[in-house]
């Protein structure tokens, strides 16, 4: 006689080197499993149950299309005013028939992010690419060969310039930003001291105040006859404030190395130059790739300072175009849309820098 006994069913075994397999929790223990989860998720449904008005405003009684703009005053947004300056907020006064220029320099810029995307690429030959194609980019909105009519920096506006600035100034402040990470790390005392000085007051000024010294005091300290133009000089003013943030960032990775890396360099007899590139400065990075994707993001945002020193990026183009007496004021609206586009930016350096991240920890944990 056999006798069989009822066996629990084992839990399958999680493969090999795998995760281990996730405990699910039932929503609603995730929504009102305490106090504290019960009253965030109360908070939430008030806070969603408060934006029902502007989702009436925005969506529901919107203006989506029109050619009157008489019909955007009955209490919804007029999306419609946005369509129809769509053109003068991403380019500026740019000239109409050249406008396809600004958008070509919108595109490179776009087509330059994502091959830059995956690290197997970084190197020399994706440097000289940028430098040809910012190069290029430079070009084509300034024209004045081929047939292209020149067009003035004063004519310059919107996205592609708010692009460029914020590639620039990241782009030319980097190096400097390592160089002045190096030198206040350096044990020689004059280019510490030098260092420290520049990037303490730079660090001590507001950017507002480098915009107005490079805008306003740069011109009456040039000698006679000397000029630059402004989206120059406030491009300098931008390059410096960014080098002075990243310099702190990099010296923080710098600081997180440890110094056998560096002296087990010198006893493989490899130069001090090669040692602190190909040894030190990667692995500093990578310990800083969250602040450095903070500063590259306040720089982003930074860019919209420079309306107040009369450079017509796409804040300044927008409010502009919210003043056109033909339409009700829908300066709501086109700060919305501008503050899309902002966020668009910046929550893509927000992923990229998130992935970039895990895999630098998928790597260290091999």
């Amino acid at each position: 006689m056999t006798m069989t006994t009822d066996v629990p069913a084992a839990a399958p075994a999680a493969p090999s080197g795998g995760p281990p397999p996730r405990r699910r929790t039932p929503i609603l223990q995730v929504l009102f499993g305490d106090l504290i989860a019960a009253g965030l998720t109360v908070l939430t449904a008030a806070l969603l149950l408060s934006l029902l008005p502007a989702l009436r405003w925005g969506v529901l009684d919107a203006v989506w299309s029109t050619a009157d703009p008489g019909r955007c005053g009955g209490g919804g947004a007029c999306w419609a005013f946005v369509a129809a300056k769509i053109r003068f907020i991403l380019f500026g006064v740019y000239p109409a028939d050249e406008q396809w220029r600004p958008l070509t320099v919108i595109g490179l810029v776009l087509a330059m992010v994502l091959v830059s995307l995956p690290p197997r690429l970084w190197g020399r030959r994706l440097l000289m690419a940028w430098g040809v194609t910012v190069g290029a980019m430079l070009a084509l909105m300034w024209g004045g060969f081929a047939g292209l009519p020149f067009v003035s920096t004063a004519n310059w506006g919107g996205l592609p310039v708010t692009l460029l600035l914020a590639i620039l100034s990241l782009g030319l402040g980097f190096p400097v930003a390592v160089t002045l990470a190096l030198g206040r790390r350096s044990r020689i005392p004059v280019p510490r001291f030098l260092s420290v000085l520049v990037i303490e007051i730079i660090r001590g000024m507001p950017l507002v105040g480098l915009l107005f010294i490079s805008s306003i005091m740069m011109p009456l300290l040039l000698p006679a006859g000397w000029t630059v133009d402004k989206l120059g000089r406030t491009l300098a003013a931008l390059t410096i404030f960014a080098a002075a943030y990243l310099a702190e960032v990099i010296r923080g990775g710098l600081q997180g190395v440890p110094g056998g890396q560096m002296e087990a360099a010198r006893a493989l007899g490899i130069p001090v130059w090669k040692s602190v590139w190909h040894v030190v400065l990667p692995q500093a990075i990578q310990k800083v790739i969250p602040p450095l994707t903070n500063t590259a993001i306040v720089m982003v945002k930074n860019t919209s300072l420079v309306l107040i020193v009369g450079v017509f990026d796409m804040l300044s183009a927008g409010r502009t175009a919210a003043s056109d007496p033909v339409w009700p004021a829908p300066y709501a609206e086109g700060y919305l849309f501008v503050g899309a586009v902002y966020f668009l930016i910046c929550f893509a350096i927000s992923l990229y820098a998130r992935w970039l991240e895990g895999r630098v920890q998928e790597k260290d944990n091999r």
